[in-house]
């Protein structure tokens, strides 16, 4: 019987990745799946699936992928999508916090829809809006949407992000979680080559054990991550 393409020959002992973990720093990630284009590792320690530089692509090419997309602040059904987001981080913010969007992308809308709720907004973008500056601000709340996945040094990006909240300030982060090996082989979502990291709820778990955040699961692509009040 021909072995599986998503796990090793059976009696070999399991590859391992070239790459550290990009989340977390550790050696010895494992080889969890293998599909026609890509291999993907997943790390002992952090649970974070992830796929190896070498397949990454080239700065030019990942902006043709983006440039692709055509979401709009006008398009109700992206509104709706972004919701299930902005619904329960919206709801824990006071009145007047202020916030960034980080990976805004092309067509920047969640920041539209926080700034209409009383909400200032700043926004970044490597590829849309550059503007590291607004990366050295600080901020009550801060977002990613379908970002995470897309992340080559994740644990560096995430940790930044975190240094720029203010005590007791959200991290909102929406990106679709690992929840099986054998889901992970036929998703969907390891097919968009750009996507490059995959979290499960126990990455999300160590990430705020990492960070020092309270984590909350509002839906089921939806984290939110809430930094310490000193005053509490």
């Amino acid at each position: 019987m021909k072995p599986s393409l998503s796990s090793p020959d059976a009696g070999s002992p399991p590859r391992t990745s070239p790459d550290s973990c990009p989340l977390c720093g550790a050696d010895g990630a494992v080889h969890f799946h293998r599909d026609a284009h890509r291999d993907y590792y997943r790390c002992p320690r952090c649970a974070l699936v992830h796929v190896p530089a070498a397949s990454h692509l080239p700065s030019e090419a990942e902006r043709t992928v983006y440039d692709q997309h055509e979401n709009s602040p006008l398009d109700p059904g992206y509104r709706r999508f972004l919701g299930r987001l902005f619904i329960p981080l919206q709801a824990r913010l006071a009145p007047g916090a202020q916030g960034l969007d980080f990976g805004a992308g092309p067509g920047p809308t969640l920041s539209v829809m926080f700034e209409e709720a009383g909400h200032p907004m700043a926004i970044y973008d490597p590829f849309y809006a550059p503007h590291p500056e607004v990366l050295e601000r600080r901020y009550d709340f801060i977002t990613a949407t379908e970002v995470v996945e897309h992340l080559f040094a994740p644990g560096h990006e995430l940790e930044r992000l975190a240094s720029r909240l203010r005590p007791g300030g959200w991290l909102g982060l929406m990106t679709k979680r690992v929840t099986s090996k054998e889901a992970f082989v036929g998703w969907h979502y390891i097919l968009d080559p750009t996507h490059v990291c995959f979290f499960s709820e126990a990455t999300f778990h160590w990430l705020a054990r990492h960070l020092g955040m309270r984590v909350e699961f509002p839906a089921a692509d939806v984290v939110l991550l809430q930094k310490p009040d000193l005053e509490a």
